[in-house]
């Protein structure tokens, strides 16, 4: 493994500089290919220089297994696409199948945890997949091949829905279609399964419908308005959710027995994925009357809360600046411009404090916080955003677009 200093790998200014000078200044063609490069969007030039590998592997520092995740390599090929960055979008899926597939997604799924052993060793530490991660990788992939014209990336991606189809998604009584989050421990024999919102972005899930019109998509998309309704509370919703059949056609929400009634890291992304769902779609405003609870208590409290017990409606501890971050599309779908306001002055306070070159000298910037952040600020700073289909429309399209005009 190679653990460069992230410090030392700062992105010089001058080139830069440079570059957008020549852009401006060369006409036609010249600046047609320019506008076409790689985005000017720093953040995700942060995330390569402090985390991506020059093999494609997304490293988080913050274990001691120095590990990697399906999760991490998907969230990755997400933001490369969106930065119009192919050469890394190629390295972060080449490591995922190699070292997370076994170089065959025709038959394996990803595991989703990879790093050094007890003894030392370089591995894929646990075989089960993650579904959202898997979902996201057909994402990337499917809206790959379309914005890039190369239709490799979709015969991959529908190779991945497949076997998503087969070995994650269940149909549950009474609720109906559901992916699980991963193959392997989430259903149990006493008609009992383990759910995780988090892992269920709607606009993602409808632009699989669009590729797949046959497959469980939209009802997937419907089953998750209906979790959050139905297992929320005070409009908070918990990490984890037990789902209980209580007869061939029925069943309830119940407080999961393993991980409990707190909404934390997990559940943060929920408020993330409805914010981002176009005000179109006609789960949107079911999902975020579901809601209501964060906006309230960060506009009682200031900052979002750590933690959450959704049944006892206490909270406890600051959520990092990630969690700000996360909350920003949020916000914004429920015109709050106040609280977008006062969280946005936060995240660009501490996320700019933790890429100093002093911080990132003593330690790896924090992952999570920065994954979330290239999410919201992204969408926010207008990078991207979901069209009513689930399509992505990166800004690059756009502009490549305008230039190609003669």
């Amino acid at each position: 493994m190679n653990i460069v200093n992230s410090a030392k790998r700062r992105a010089p200014l001058k080139p830069l500089l440079a570059a957008a000078l020549s852009a401006w200044l060369l006409p036609g063609a010249s600046q047609a290919a320019s506008q076409c490069a790689v985005s000017e969007w720093p953040l995700w030039h942060s995330f390569t220089q402090h985390f991506i590998q020059p093999d494609g592997r997304v490293l988080d520092a913050s274990t001691p297994q120095l590990h990697s995740s399906s999760e991490g390599q998907s969230y990755g090929m997400f933001f490369a696409l969106v930065a119009n960055d192919r050469a890394a979008f190629d390295k972060l899926w080449a490591w995922a199948k190699n070292n997370l597939a076994g170089s065959d997604i025709g038959n394996n799924l990803p595991g989703w945890w990879w790093g050094k052993d007890e003894k030392g060793q370089w591995r894929l530490l646990d075989t089960n997949s993650a579904s959202d991660a898997d979902l996201w990788f057909a994402y990337a992939l499917t809206e790959a091949a379309r914005l890039w014209q190369d239709d490799s990336y979709s015969k991959e991606a529908a190779l991945l829905l497949n076997n998503i189809k087969t070995k994650e998604v269940a149909d549950l009584p009474g609720l109906g279609k559901i992916m699980l989050p991963g193959p392997q421990g989430f259903a149990k024999p006493d008609h009992f399964w383990h759910l995780n919102p988090s892992y269920l972005p709607v606009p993602v899930l409808r632009r699989m419908a669009g590729v797949d019109p046959q497959g469980p998509w939209n009802d997937i998309a419907r089953s998750t308005a209906t979790l959050m309704k139905g297992a929320g509370q005070h409009g908070f919703v918990a990490d984890w959710v037990g789902y209980r059949g209580t007869g061939p056609g029925n069943g309830l929400f119940v407080i999961d027995p393993v991980k409990g009634e707190v909404g934390s890291y997990d559940a943060i992304r929920v408020y993330l994925w409805a914010g981002l769902t176009p005000n179109s779609d006609p789960l949107f405003k079911p999902m975020l009357d579901s809601l209501g609870g964060m906006a309230q208590t960060v506009a009682t409290q200031g900052t979002p809360p750590e933690k959450v017990q959704v049944k006892s409606n206490t909270t406890s501890g600051d959520g990092p600046f990630g969690f700000s971050a996360a909350l920003l599309p949020y916000f914004k779908a429920r015109q709050q411009p106040w609280l977008e306001q006062q969280q946005r002055a936060r995240v660009d306070t501490l996320l700019a404090k933790s890429l100093t070159p002093e911080a990132v000298q003593a330690r790896q910037p924090p992952y999570y916080d920065v994954v979330l952040s290239l999410f919201a600020l992204g969408y926010m700073d207008q990078h991207y955003r979901f069209l009513a289909d689930g399509k992505l429309q990166p800004l690059w399209e756009t502009s490549c677009a305008r230039a190609a005009k003669p």
